[in-house]
């Protein structure tokens, strides 16, 4: 049982387009709409949720057809912007017939780097969550370069989303993936990996067990989510990092379940 995930309140679930496409590279309206159903449960329930989705260049290439990610800039930023304005369709769609309103984020480098713009986004997340609206966040791939294929990146999702939980001061950051969580090896290619069920650092023997890159739609792997695990130890905040096959798996954590990988500061 993990006690201290039974007292947060304040929580970022962050997806990843992986988890939002099928593998015949079609859009998941399922576990869209299983989204949409658990996060307003828990918003209900007295929960303040924030949303951040990866998923605007998978949904762009979907619908135009394009069977992989272009080489170009431009083109990476036309698919985005088609995507983004997509995927926010869908979300407000899903959400919509469990009758909970939903506000988008779109947030670059930048914003959380000067003082006077940073405390804005706080404003607006913190006026989101008072009207009870679940905020929907996803880096503005339209105009920022430094994401898609560039390596100063913010970057990936991964690290928006530890971004985001510490603007907003978050309790928890669950990241749902294509993953069961963090292991010693690959447990694609090793039968006998081990699942590391809780973890209270990331050291450098970590972060050389992670790997590389994800999916093709994405820019996150294991590497960026320890990056993230880092980033939400060093504020003291706490992680779970799980596979997002079922969006309902948020339910038993919240209720202290052993799932996944749990990142959590040593009580001392």
């Amino acid at each position: 049982m993990r006690k201290k995930i039974l007292d947060c309140k304040r929580i970022v679930v962050k997806i990843g387009t992986s988890s939002l496409m099928l593998p015949d590279d079609s859009i998941d309206y399922q576990t869209i709409d299983r989204m949409a159903y658990v996060l307003t449960v828990l918003r209900k329930q007295g929960k303040e949720i924030v949303l951040v989705s990866s998923g605007a260049m998978g949904v762009g290439l979907n619908l135009l057809n394009l069977p992989q990610r272009p080489k170009t800039i431009p083109e990476q930023q036309a698919i985005a912007s088609v995507g983004q304005s997509e995927l926010m369709n869908l979300y407000s769609r899903f959400f919509s017939h469990y009758n909970q309103i939903v506000g988008q984020i779109l947030m670059t480098r930048d914003i959380v780097e000067f003082p006077e713009s940073r405390k804005n986004a706080e404003n607006a997340f913190e006026q989101l969550l008072q009207m009870g609206i679940i905020p929907i966040v996803n880096e503005n791939d339209a105009v920022s370069v430094e994401e898609l294929d560039h390596q100063t990146k913010f970057g990936d999702n991964d690290r928006l989303s530890a971004t985001v939980a510490e603007i907003i001061s978050a309790d928890l950051l669950i990241m749902l993936s294509d993953v069961d969580g963090f292991y010693d090896k690959n447990p694609m290619t090793n039968p006998d990996a081990a699942l590391f069920h809780t973890l209270h650092k990331v050291t450098d023997k970590e972060m050389a067990l992670a790997g590389g890159n994800g999916s093709k739609f994405g820019t996150g792997g294991m590497a960026t989510k320890l990056t993230a695990a880092k980033h939400i130890l060093s504020n003291n905040q706490q992680m779970v990092l799980t596979k997002a096959v079922d969006p309902t798996v948020l339910f038993e954590i919240l209720e202290g379940k052993e799932i996944g990988t749990y990142f959590v500061n040593e009580d001392k």
